[in-house]
């Protein structure tokens, strides 16, 4: 007998609530852990780790171990989509929480230079490649969970949740190393400071585990195994049967994954560097970005089921194209209330080419290799995009100048990503609905 596929009839709504609230937990707890990186590595990794270079090539080798760990995120996603597909996608979500919780704790454990040498930067690049490692894994999980989950006509709102945790991650590191670097001298900071954030993690990590753990497996993945429909080698059935979903896929992610770096891990230390602002008003400017980013993913995820994907990825692609000069003009102001202009304008173009990510990438794949179509998509996006965006950004402007050049990067980028959503195929909201939920 023939198993009916999930439908809302079939969801329990608690579940729902539950996958919902596991995954936005989980989420943030793993983008914390990666951004509070990427925030040390533009304060103080270049002055901790790489003491033997002269400090512009100290930092440009601190952002490099940044992109180093995207070099590790499409193995991740192999890795996990391939047993995600396989032996479901709950586990997938517990395993790469504790591999991110881990790495994070250890960088915060980690001797510096002048304790070890050469072994520091070899162990702290150890450790962001298992960040990456996890990272490539686990968004396609906690976004299929989601989306899988939800009732129909809804997914787009649902698949918001493990989104928002990227914002929600990002405002805490900044919440919190603001509050350290605040709370101690700039002498303290250096030496010790900084390894408080790190050391939270595994207090994070803690309550992500204990609440992933009580989320129940997706249906969908549940009626594949109850089918037999679960296949051996599902990468390969991607890479054979899906070469046109995944180069769009792909380039979906590519102007949103860099720029949203610029945002996460770059403007700090330019602020800090070179516009003589401090680093308290940088982190909040980080701050105020973050917050609205996250409106808009909410926002533009419900507004992708009224009116498709497709169209919220273009209204937030055109807009991350046109901003792209003004932001780093009203940046260079170095006055606070232009260049919170300048992130909150930036927010809203970013949350529209994020907020659907989730759902238009379920809709993209089959049910049977989803898992590993989005992973390996993500993880790859996510390469071409942000993984080296601010060593890029930083050689730019020590090359020209100008942080005009960066706007320049910014623009090649958002062209790029607008030819993916033009080449994008998007059915009625009962087709994508139907392709969800079927084996």
């Amino acid at each position: 007998m023939t198993q009916t596929p999930p439908t809302a009839s079939t969801t329990d709504p608690a579940a729902v609530r539950r996958v919902a609230v596991a995954s936005l937990v989980g989420t943030t707890v793993e983008w914390y852990d990666f951004f509070i990186y990427a925030s040390a590595a533009g304060l103080v990794f270049s002055q901790l780790f790489f003491t033997a270079l002269d400090p512009t090539t100290a930092l440009l080798a601190s952002f490099a171990t940044i992109g180093v760990s995207f070099v590790a995120r499409p193995l991740g996603g192999v890795i996990a989509g391939h047993l995600g597909d396989r032996l479901g996608r709950k586990g997938m979500l517990v395993a790469t929480l504790l591999i991110m919780g881990l790495a994070t704790t250890g960088v915060g454990l980690l001797p510096t230079y002048a304790s070890i040498g050469v072994a520091a930067p070899i162990l702290l690049l150890v450790l962001r490649l298992l960040q990456g490692l996890s990272a490539g894994g686990e968004w396609g999980g906690a976004a299929l969970m989601a989306v899988e989950h939800a009732p129909p006509g809804r997914r787009g709102f649902f698949g918001t949740y493990p989104q928002v945790g990227v914002p929600i991650g990002l405002i805490l590191a900044n919440l919190v190393f603001l509050t350290v670097s605040t709370s101690t001298t700039k002498e303290q900071f250096l030496s010790w400071g900084w390894r408080i954030p790190f050391l939270l993690s595994i207090v994070l990590v803690g309550v992500g585990f204990f609440v992933r753990l009580k989320v129940d497996e997706s249906p969908v993945f549940e009626h594949l195994r109850d089918q037999r429909a679960r296949r051996s080698s599902p990468m390969l059935a991607v890479l054979r049967d899906q070469p046109r979903a995944l180069i769009v896929a792909i380039g979906l992610f590519i102007a949103n994954n860099m720029i949203g770096y610029l945002l996460i891990a770059f403007i700090t230390s330019y602020g800090t560097r070179v516009l003589g602002l401090s680093s308290a008003t940088m982190l909040a400017v980080g701050i105020a970005g973050a917050v609205v980013w996250g409106v808009a993913i909410m926002w533009s995820g419900a507004w992708s089921d009224r009116v498709g994907r497709r169209r919220v990825y273009l209204v937030g692609t055109i807009l991350l194209l046109v901003w792209s000069f003004p932001f780093f003009l009203l940046l260079d102001t170095a006055s606070l209330p232009w260049m919170l202009l300048a992130v909150v304008v930036l927010g809203v173009g970013l949350g529209l080419t994020y907020g659907p990510q989730a759902a238009a990438y379920a809709e993209l794949f089959p049910a049977a290799v989803r898992y590993s179509g989005a992973s390996f998509a993500y993880a790859v996006g996510a390469v071409l995009g942000g993984g080296f965006a601010p060593l890029v950004a930083q050689a730019l402007i020590g090359a020209t100048g100008t942080s005009l050049s960066v706007s320049v990067y910014m623009v090649i980028v958002c062209l790029i990503t607008l030819a993916a959503v033009l080449a994008m195929r998007e059915g009625t909201a009962a087709e994508r609905e139907a392709f969800v939920v079927g084996a």
